[in-house]
């Protein structure tokens, strides 16, 4: 279903509802008495710092468009070796604002950005490109999916922070589970001397649901949907398991066949 595939312009609006919703989401439980200081899934954040990254990169993206409309050049791509480095900086940068002013920074960054998607038209939806500081020239879709990742992964990291149980909501899941393979394409970090092999990775509900064989060579990782009976080891997961298991996150998934080989990929990827 094409509402579903957020490469698509049919998915535009779904997308960017459920951006909001988990805007809201962050936005609200970063205004809660006491929790700007708090602890989150992310082991070296604070809520605060939650709040830092999300303005960081949002405004990274104004950047982006800008850049782009003008018809510039953007600057060479910093590559996600040195992500993980550059966005703690960043979201720490931001520790000199208050909560209040933070988060009404955030707010006004969030609304000027979701005007900025709300206007991309269906030719500019994976027609038009931007550069993204860390991974170069990229389809404007790219950049409202970044923010379902800002906002609802990182509402999952504040709500883990709490030592409450929580989940992650199915929509946000399903329309995040298939960039899992582009994350897990830009992070390997595959031996040279490494035997190649393939493994079938299974995503068992939600509207993406399907097999894919995912390929590993010294050269990288690549994937594409297909039958996997004939592969020595399968994982399966559900959309939220995936995503919060490519994010470093959980240790999630259900192997069929060989363990080992399974464990090895798993453990093939830096975090960012």
């Amino acid at each position: 279903m094409s509402e579903w595939d957020a490469t698509s312009y049919d998915a535009k609006d779904n997308l960017l509802h459920v951006v909001g919703r988990e805007a809201d989401n962050l936005f609200t439980l970063a205004s809660a008495p006491g929790a700007w200081e708090s602890p989150t899934g992310c082991a070296l954040w604070q809520v605060r710092d939650i709040v830092g990254h999300v303005i960081d990169m949002t405004e990274s993206y104004f950047v982006s468009f800008e850049t782009a409309r003008s018809g510039l050049a953007g600057p060479a791509p910093l590559g996600l070796r040195v992500m993980h480095t550059l966005l703690d900086e960043g979201a720490k940068s931001h520790r000199v604002l208050g909560q209040d002013e933070a988060l009404q920074r955030l707010k006004d960054d969030f609304a000027r950005f979701m005007e900025i998607s709300a206007a991309l038209g269906p030719d500019e939806w994976s027609g038009f490109t931007a550069p993204h500081q860390y991974m170069g020239p990229a389809p404007a879709y790219i950049f409202p999916v970044f923010q379902l990742v800002d906002y609802g992964v990182h509402s999952w990291d504040i709500r883990q922070g709490t030592g409450r149980s929580h989940a992650l909501a199915g929509d946000v899941a399903d329309l995040l589970a298939p960039f899992m393979f582009v994350l897990w394409n830009f992070t390997a970090d595959v031996p040279a001397d490494l035997p190649p092999f393939q493994i079938g990775i299974h995503i068992g509900s939600g509207h993406n649901a399907g097999a894919w064989r995912v390929s590993v060579d010294p050269s990288g990782v690549t994937y594409a949907p297909d039958d996997t009976d004939d592969l020595p080891a399968t994982i399966e997961f559900d959309p939220a398991s995936l995503v919060l298991t490519a994010f470093g996150r959980a240790n999630a998934g259900t192997v069929r066949g060989d363990v080992d080989l399974a464990q090895r990929f798993l453990n093939l990827f830096f975090r960012i």
